[in-house]
């Protein structure tokens, strides 16, 4: 039996057990953060199949699950945390189940493949960037290659590779006026909601004035609460995203006039706090893509290339910034509803997605196991590795 035969007949073994913890954590999502519970399962699920579980990380919803004592380590990302209201409609079970079920099958053919395993839980990817202190934490500095896949609808037909990512910041901007009663005295008052509304006006018309593939976005979060009050308190979320960093930075600092201009007009008080960490744009391993199409291809998946992604973003882009990776793109077929949405949470809750989210693993466990195999290939990944580095 071939490594290939042998890693898909595990994968199908492993299925119904995965499978099960996939499904529990669609039918129980939790926000960023807060992933207590879809963490006790991957731990569980590790730990009964002999992984050496490291919890000693600054954020209680993350770990690391360890396997084998080869030279050559690979990081298989796990992310698990779900949309508020919404629930699990970026498909992130499926991210956990696929990424789980590669890493155990990868295991049990570690020690003939030179390799050591680390599945690593990955908490608060939608907002608050999870993957980022986990660097800092230094849980890759010993990584050769880092992978994850992201299932998207079948109606754009993306690079199955792969695409870049959109830098991206999100913040809080609060202004802070002076409460009047606003029938007796309302010229007393300095209306923190009128701010508000003067900078989204002045959003809506920058948006006009900024490259078609830049995005920006204001939620206001707090405004008022009854109207005989003039409210002196008042706030939105924001965030940029651009495909450069400096093209990032160069959006955020007109964005940040325009939350200006709210506040001079108001004489009120702008306060600006960042939510999360900055997200930095995504960079695809070439090779690793790669040897991606070849298991594509050996799965009678279609590799070609497709079009780009039009916009998003993810912090394992700032992983790809440390180690070489890969995150590629696997179609959910048939489904039509948008990423983050209420149609897509279903879709990604049935039977075909988690055909697609097993079909994804053997492709993942082939990638790995024949880039470990090949000297040369874990030479340009550590070469690389020491460029990322700088």
């Amino acid at each position: 039996m071939t490594v290939r035969d042998d890693l898909r007949t595990t994968v199908e073994a492993l299925r119904p057990d995965v499978e099960a913890m996939a499904r529990a954590i669609h039918s129980d999502p939790e926000t960023a953060d807060e992933e207590h519970r879809a963490v006790a399962r991957l731990v569980e699920l590790f730990t009964g199949h002999g992984f050496v579980i490291d919890a000693a990380l600054g954020d209680p919803t993350a770990f690391v699950a360890r396997a084998g004592s080869g030279g050559t380590t690979v990081a298989v990302c796990l992310e698990y945390d779900a949309l508020p209201e919404i629930g699990h409609a970026c498909g992130h079970h499926l991210i956990s189940g696929a990424g789980a079920l590669a890493a155990l099958a990868l295991a049990t053919r570690a020690d003939d493949l030179g390799l050591t395993v680390l599945a690593v839980g990955c908490p608060a990817e939608e907002r608050g960037g999870g993957k980022i202190p986990l660097i800092t934490e230094g849980v890759f500095d010993d990584v050769d290659l880092a992978i994850m896949i992201h299932t998207v609808p079948d109606g754009i037909r993306l690079d199955p590779r792969g695409t870049s990512s959109q830098a991206i910041g999100q913040f809080l901007a609060t202004y802070t006026g002076k409460a009047a009663h606003a029938a007796a005295a309302p010229h007393l008052g300095r209306n923190a909601t009128d701010a508000v509304i003067v900078a989204e006006v002045a959003l809506a018309l920058l948006r006009q004035q900024v490259p078609s593939d830049h995005r920006l976005s204001a939620n206001v979060v707090r405004s008022g609460s009854v109207p005989n009050v003039i409210p002196d308190h008042a706030t939105i979320e924001f965030e940029c995203r651009a495909w450069t960093t400096p093209e990032y930075e160069a959006l955020l600092s007109r964005v940040l006039r325009c939350l200006e201009a709210g506040a001079l007009a108001t004489e009120c008080e702008l306060t600006l706090l960042p939510v999360g960490r900055p997200y930095l744009p995504l960079l695809q391993d070439d090779l690793l893509g790669a040897l991606w199409c070849d298991a594509l291809d050996g799965l009678g998946l279609d590799p070609a290339a497709g079009v780009p992604l039009a916009g998003g973003s993810t912090d394992m882009g700032n992983v790809s910034r440390t180690v070489p990776a890969l995150h590629p793109w696997v179609r959910l077929p048939g489904v039509t509803g948008s990423l983050h949405s209420a149609d897509y949470a279903a879709a990604a809750g049935t039977d075909e997605a988690y055909d697609v989210m097993t079909q994804a693993a053997v492709a993942m466990a082939w990638t790995v196991a024949a880039a470990a195999s090949d000297a040369a290939v874990v030479e340009r990944l550590r070469s690389k590795r020491l460029e990322l580095r700088g």
